[in-house]
């Protein structure tokens, strides 16, 4: 590989190449324009312009047994659809996403609605051509009149439609992000499908991991309700604004909302965080179903 590498490591993987069922141990390669994967015997040089589709953890049933963490690459080979699957040690396989798909996608000019909506409400921001880059949990957008960031933690939900941007109608991404106490809506298209369907699968790899946190907690009555006063109030408000009984019972619902991470504290006042904002958007649709 003469061009500059971007990733290299040791791991087990399977591809098209392995005579057996089982994964073989090698060398894993990424530049800015093809992933190798090679052992003594042979080598899968798989070009990046033919990826069409990268997941984390997920495996065809018949090598389940053989996988621990991995990531799962889907690419055209002229006529056939083909699969690598790769393994990794400790925060290899993280560390391993996190940067394939900024070699993917860093770069694109992709055109903007930002915010498309501000708290729910429709504005009436322009269309704007930016250039796109991925950094470790962040999307950045530079360019066209001002750079702004979408933190992934901050991802509250997001979905595929038909906007009408740059002077037609084409098929984009619309992320709701928490920011400062309230909910933006921005709206990014890419230029050719493959590419949107990528940061579509970065964005729900992203989401379903903080999805996955808030697995594991459990709400009261109470502590909904205080977020959702709070969602109410544009996401942040002080303690006035959330009493509704005994200030002490107040005080307690607070504290355990902080120790889950749904709250923090701004400026004497309660802001949601973006697991916070997760949480009431999950809240408020199963109370619409």
């Amino acid at each position: 590989m003469s061009e500059t590498v971007v990733a290299d490591f040791v791991g087990r993987f399977h591809t098209a190449d392995v005579g057996a069922a089982e994964p073989v141990t090698g060398r894993i390669l990424l530049s800015h324009k093809q992933l190798v994967l090679a052992t003594d015997d042979f080598k899968t040089t798989v070009p990046l312009s033919r990826v069409i589709d990268t997941n984390l953890g997920t495996v065809p049933p018949a090598l389940a047994e053989f996988f621990n963490d991995t990531v799962t690459i889907a690419y055209n080979d002229g006529d056939s659809k083909r699969t690598v699957i790769i393994e990794g040690k400790g925060e290899n396989v993280e560390r391993f996403k996190t940067v394939f798909f900024k070699v993917l996608l860093s770069g694109q000019t992709v055109i903007v609605k930002h915010p498309a909506k501000r708290g729910g409400r429709v504005t009436d921001a322009s269309d704007r051509k930016m250039k796109l880059k991925l950094r470790e949990g962040t999307l950045r957008l530079e360019g066209g009149g001002g750079d702004f960031e979408i933190d992934l933690g901050s991802v509250t939900s997001f979905s595929r439609e038909k906007r009408d941007l740059g002077g037609k109608v084409r098929p984009a991404l619309s992320v709701d992000h928490a920011s400062d106490g309230t909910t933006l809506t921005s709206v990014i298209t890419l230029p050719n499908n493959r590419k949107l369907n990528l940061l579509g699968r970065f964005l729900k790899i992203e989401y379903s991991e903080l999805m996955e946190e808030l697995e594991d907690l459990e709400f009261t009555e109470e502590q909904i309700e205080a977020l959702v006063t709070l969602y109410s109030a544009g996401g942040r408000a002080d303690l006035s604004q959330l009493l509704t009984g005994d200030v002490n019972q107040t005080q307690v619902i607070l504290d355990q909302l902080r120790d889950k991470e749904l709250i923090r504290d701004v400026d004497d006042a309660m802001e949601l965080t973006a697991k916070g904002q997760a949480v009431v958007s999950d809240h408020i649709e199963d109370v619409n179903m």
